[in-house]
């Protein structure tokens, strides 16, 4: 598999939170080269099947949503008016955007030239807000209908070395790590888990999908993959993870501690990079809503570092993915944490 072009595909797929099934029909055939069980559900979840129905069932967890905007009105002179999910609103001002209206179309964030604009150094309020589709009222009412979805555009550049940049890595990486373990797996004829791969729907508006879906799973175990935050300026190196130094391992109240610790184990035994990360409650991962499904699973964590989340420009290490993508597999191999 290769993880470069496997992650542009993903990144490149709109499915903001509520609108998964635009990603779908991609998704759904990148994880069916790995198994003929896969299937969907009414809240947008795709959950694949692998292994013996027999086995412990070891539930793998990224989210396919992404942030974005949802429409809320269309005033008089025919700019929209938009509800935010994620975003940051100090990214937001001359953005170009696309609404997922009757038909696509394109915009960009208003903004006032900064020779007139007064708060020059205060990020905008979301009521301050509005997209300029060159469309008067009655023009942009023919396309565009309150409800319908809004992506940050952006665009997959490779920097040096390993690095891209990309929007919607958050969390396409999380997708991509898994399906590269798939990869890594496909020849193995005896798994010890029977493999439930979950990629999730709205994330980011809730972790709503994983409740849902894991729900109906009832893992036995579960590891959920996400991106963290990737060491850069201002941020503390204490909070933070290095780009190219492996995947960030969970120590958290919320996490299994089994789980934790033989994810480090077996990254020393077989000389994968990674690194810690260290919470004191919740994880704000789907990692939190699985952990209390039903009575309980022991669920893992495992995040790939990221600079600049939730922005259309989210830079990260190709060969943490890789990395997280062997850890995973190693993992696998080895069977349950009880053994």
């Amino acid at each position: 598999m290769n993880i470069e072009k496997t992650l542009e595909t993903l990144c490149a797929l709109p499915a903001v939170s509520g609108g998964e099934k635009a990603a779908h029909e991609t998704v759904i055939k990148l994880l069916s080269e790995y198994t003929d069980n896969v299937k969907t559900d009414d809240f947008g979840n795709i959950i694949g099947f692998i292994g013996d129905e027999s086995k412990p069932v070891l539930l793998l967890d990224a989210h396919i949503d992404r942030i974005g905007m949802i429409v809320t009105y269309i005033d008089d002179d025919g700019f929209v008016k938009v509800g935010k999910m994620g975003i940051d609103m100090r990214t937001l001002l001359a953005q170009n955007v696309t609404i997922y209206g009757r038909e696509k179309v394109k915009g960009v964030i208003s903004t006032l030239p900064p020779h007139v604009a007064e708060d020059k150094d205060k990020a905008p309020k979301l009521e301050d807000i509005a997209i300029d589709v060159g469309m008067n009222k009655e023009q942009a009412e023919k396309v565009i209908s309150l409800g319908d979805l809004v992506v940050l555009e952006g665009f997959f550049s490779k920097l040096a070395g390993s690095r891209v940049c990309t929007p919607a890595s958050d969390d396409r990486a999380g997708v991509a790590s898994i399906l590269y373990a798939l990869d890594l797996l496909k020849d193995e004829k005896n798994l010890p888990f029977r493999l439930a791969v979950q990629f999730s729907a709205q994330e980011e508006v809730g972790c709503r999908g994983a409740k849902a879906s894991a729900f109906n799973v009832a893992p036995d175990y579960a590891i959920a993959f996400d991106v963290s935050f990737g060491a850069s300026k201002g941020v503390s190196s204490e909070e933070s993870g290095k780009l190219g130094k492996g995947p960030m391992i969970g120590i958290s109240p919320a996490l299994n501690r089994e789980i934790s610790e033989k994810l480090i184990r077996i990254a020393k035994e077989k000389e994968i990079p990674y690194q810690t990360e260290v919470m004191n409650g919740r994880t704000g991962t789907n990692a939190d809503e699985i952990a209390l499904t039903r009575g309980g699973v022991k669920t893992g964590l495992i995040s790939i570092p990221q600079r600049y989340m939730h922005t259309p420009c989210e830079v990260l290490d190709l060969e943490d993915i890789k990395h997280t993508g062997q850890l995973l597999a190693e993992y696998i191999k080895c069977g349950s944490e009880d053994k």
